[in-house]
C-alpha cells in the first residue's frame, strides 16, 4: 500500500468512524473535546510529579501502566480526529519550558533495576536497529511536551493548545509513550506470568547499539521477576 493509498484510507476510516458515531469529536461540541483531553493531560501530569516523588514506591509501575495507557488513549482521540488549526499564524511564546531534570531523575531512582529497554524507533523501516531507551527519559518528554500544550490552555488559547497537543502526539509524545507504554506491559507480564527477565547485558543509552554491544559496560546483573516484584509494587501469577 502507498503512501498515498494509506493516508486515503486513513481519512475514510475517519468518516465512517464519523458516521457510526464512533469519532468521539463528532457527538461532543469542540469545547467538551478540549475539556476532555485537558483533564486527561492534567491528570498524567499530576500522576507522574506524585508518582516521582517516590512516596509509593510498592505501586510505581502500576499506577505507570495505568496512567500511561489512559493518556494514549486521549492521544488516540487526538490522532484521529481532523487537523486542527489554531487561530493564530504563528505560535504564541509561552516562555521558558519547566525543567524535569530532577522528575527525570527521580524516576531513574525509582525504576533503576528496569529503567532501561530496547526500542525500535520506526516498526515500517526494514531492519531496523533496536535501541536503549529508558522509561524515565520517555517519561520526561512526554510531560514536557504535555506541560507546553497546558500553559496555551491555561491561557485560554484553546485551539493551540488542542493543536499542540495533536502535532506533538503524531511526531513526538505518542511514540515515546507508547514505547513506554510498551516497556511497561512487558514488566508486569514477566512478574505476573512469573517469567524471569533475561539478564540485563550492559544496555546503555550513551552507546551504539552495533559497533558497542560487545563492549558496553554491565549495567546490571541478572534481574529475576521475584527480586523486583515487591519493590516495584507487582505480584507474581500463581505458581
Amino acid at each position: 500500500m502507498s503512501e498515498t493509498d494509506t493516508g486515503t484510507a486513513i481519512e475514510d476510516a475517519g468518516v465512517l468512524a464519523e458516521q457510526g458515531g464512533v469519532r468521539h469529536v463528532s457527538t461532543a461540541s469542540p469545547d467538551d473535546f478540549a475539556v476532555q483531553i485537558a483533564d486527561q493531560v492534567e491528570s498524567f501530569i499530576l500522576a507522574v510529579t506524585e508518582v516521582a516523588k517516590g512516596d509509593e514506591p510498592d505501586s510505581a509501575v502500576p499506577y505507570l501502566l495505568l496512567e500511561v495507557s489512559q493518556l494514549l488513549l486521549a492521544g488516540g482521540r487526538l490522532g484521529a480526529h481532523e487537523d486542527i488549526v489554531p487561530e493564530e499564524r504563528y505560535e504564541p511564546d509561552i516562555g521558558p519550558e519547566a525543567d524535569v531534570d530532577e522528575l527525570r531523575e527521580r524516576l531513574g531512582r525509582l525504576l533503576e533495576p528496569v529503567d532501561v529497554y530496547s526500542e525500535v524507533f520506526d516498526p515500517y523501516v526494514p531492519r531496523s536497529t533496536p535501541v536503549a531507551c529508558r522509561i524515565s527519559d520517555d517519561l520526561a518528554d512526554v510531560l514536557t511536551d504535555l506541560r507546553h500544550g497546558m500553559a496555551h490552555y491555561r491561557a485560554g488559547r484553546v485551539s493551540e493548545a488542542l493543536w499542540w497537543w495533536q502535532f506533538s502526539y503524531l511526531s513526538n509524545w505518542g511514540p515515546t509513550a507508547s514505547a513506554a507504554l510498551r516497556a511497561l506491559q512487558s514488566l508486569v507480564a514477566h512478574v505476573r506470568l512469573n517469567t524471569p527477565l533475561a539478564e540485563l547485558d550492559g544496555l546503555d543509552t550513551d552507546s551504539d547499539a552495533v559497533t558497542d554491544d560487545g563492549e558496553l559496560e554491565r549495567e546490571a546483573g541478572e534481574v529475576m521477576a521475584a527480586e523486583i516484584a515487591a519493590p516495584l509494587g507487582l505480584h507474581k501469577g500463581r505458581e
